[in-house]
């Protein structure tokens, strides 16, 4: 891994620890992110002393608490009968992390690379079962990202409602005009068993 990809993966890690305690304890000042990050990022400095992840981190850390609305609609969308509440704190958390990324992050960040992170902070983090669960949601946001971007939409809203073919290639999918509040409608035939067995943890 080269440095500069360990220093983006040190971020996201210290991103998911600053989302766990913004979610206990809401109220956190913006002053508060600048002095998590800087306490905890004494060990990732170059070699004239600067602390190299701070910008990545903060912009993420920020990016998720500011869009959190819209992240966890995208969440609610596409995770069928499994209310975001319901899910381990660190599962959503890596989740909001991962769907920022996704729609709003830096178009230098390669999607799959994106999950793959994703991925191994679900397992490291939480349970080997939450690679799966982490994967299956990121990559329907990947995909129906990757359909709107190639209509011109830069930055879609979540989706209204979703329908996957068994396989997972085909994506149908109508972005919403406006964003409500309202539950989404959300209809999938991906298989019942893998379905179930991804979200038994």
């Amino acid at each position: 891994m080269t440095e500069p990809v360990r220093r983006r993966t040190h971020a996201r890690e210290l991103c998911l620890q600053y989302l766990y305690m913004y979610e206990i304890q809401p109220d956190t000042a913006p002053a508060e992110l600048d002095s998590f990050i800087k306490d905890h990022t004494k060990a990732n400095r170059d070699r004239k002393g600067r602390i190299v992840i701070s910008e990545f981190a903060r912009r993420l850390c920020v990016g998720v608490v500011e869009n959190r609305k819209q992240i966890d609609s995208w969440i609610v969308g596409i995770a069928r009968n499994w209310p975001i509440e319901r899910m381990a704190h660190l599962d959503r958390n890596v989740l909001r992390l991962g769907v920022y990324e996704l729609v709003y992050g830096d178009a230098d960040a390669p999607p799959k690379v994106v999950i793959n992170e994703a991925i191994e902070l679900a397992k490291r983090f939480s349970t080997a079962q939450s690679g799966s669960f982490v994967n299956g949601i990121l990559d329907r946001v990947r995909m129906l990202v990757a359909e709107a971007r190639s209509n011109g939409i830069v930055h879609p809203l979540p989706p209204e409602r979703l329908e996957i073919g068994g396989s997972g290639a085909q994506v149908k999918s109508k972005i919403q005009a406006d964003f409500t509040d309202d539950p989404f409608e959300v209809i999938s035939d991906v298989n019942e068993d893998s379905d179930d067995a991804m979200h038994k943890y």
